[in-house]
């Protein structure tokens, strides 16, 4: 009995998490539609964010279907095997979490620029030619299938609750929703070297392939400076060089063309006469 009132207790106290995180997507979206930092058409605005929540709200109807969170239930099981795993629950562990979290998802994050099979998905998030709070929903659904695999791996070796994890992935989603709005921040210099900040988030959704493999943090910025991945630039554009996606099948199509077969198409083309 005493462990179904703490799963219902962590089911509710996650909820309310998530409540907050909507809270503050939708104050950030009305704060950079008053004062953006960046000027966007209003067409290409409105394809992204329209992209964007469609994205957010299949995505969650196919991992609903497919019951890809029972996999946290599953990996929970074992999850006492892990480094964390005889410790007490207190806010020792609770910040040792955080940080192991927030380090995995940089090394995730790292692996999906640096190898071309994670690469095809996630470069659907990169796909977006505006930058703004919606950009944080723009993911392929089979990235987010692979990366629920990770965590719960990450659950398992590191050895902490499942539901500790999802309540940690909240808060990520704040700053998710945070360093992705497209607005100015006070004193954003000083606070961007703790973590990681729209400008610092802005220069890793450069269309130049040498800039956006930068600033992979989603909460703390140091693991950046540690790997020497830190890049503090405005960039030029923002999206992808060569691909774009206007709608969500053009999105969802994205994991299937290559930017390699875009540049072997091209270079069949004869070129014309100087």
């Amino acid at each position: 009995m005493g462990a179904l009132e703490e799963t219902g207790g962590n089911m509710a106290f996650n909820g309310v998490f998530f409540g907050l995180a909507i809270l503050a997507f939708l104050l950030l979206l009305v704060i950079e539609k008053k004062k953006p930092y960046r000027l966007f058409s209003r067409k290409v605005y409105k394809e992204s964010v329209v992209t964007n929540t469609t994205a957010f709200l299949v995505n969650n109807v196919i991992l609903t279907v497919l019951r890809a969170s029972s996999l946290f239930i599953v990996a929970q099981q074992f999850s006492s095997i892990g480094l964390l795993g005889g410790m007490q629950n207190g806010p020792l562990k609770w910040l040792l979490a955080f940080a192991f979290f927030d380090f995995a998802i940089f090394a995730w994050h790292f692996a999906s620029h640096k190898y071309e099979w994670l690469w095809r998905f996630h470069k659907v998030h990169h796909s977006d030619k505006s930058f703004n709070v919606s950009t944080g929903f723009r993911f392929h659904v089979l990235d987010l299938l692979l990366e629920i695999v990770y965590k719960c791996i990450f659950v398992v070796v590191i050895g902490v609750d499942a539901y500790l994890v999802l309540s940690i992935e909240i808060i990520e989603l704040f700053f998710i929703f945070f360093h992705h709005a497209n607005i100015r921040v006070p004193n954003e210099q000083a606070i961007s070297q703790y973590i990681i900040t729209p400008c610092l988030h802005r220069t890793h959704h450069s269309t130049i392939r040498a800039e956006h493999d930068s600033n992979y943090g989603i909460v703390l910025s140091i693991w950046d400076r540690i790997f020497g991945t830190r890049k503090e630039l405005v960039p030029a554009n923002i999206g992808l060089d060569l691909i774009e996606a206007e709608n969500f099948i053009q999105l969802f199509s994205l994991a299937f063309i290559t930017e390699r077969k875009f540049k072997k198409l091209f270079g069949l083309i004869p070129k014309g006469k100087k």
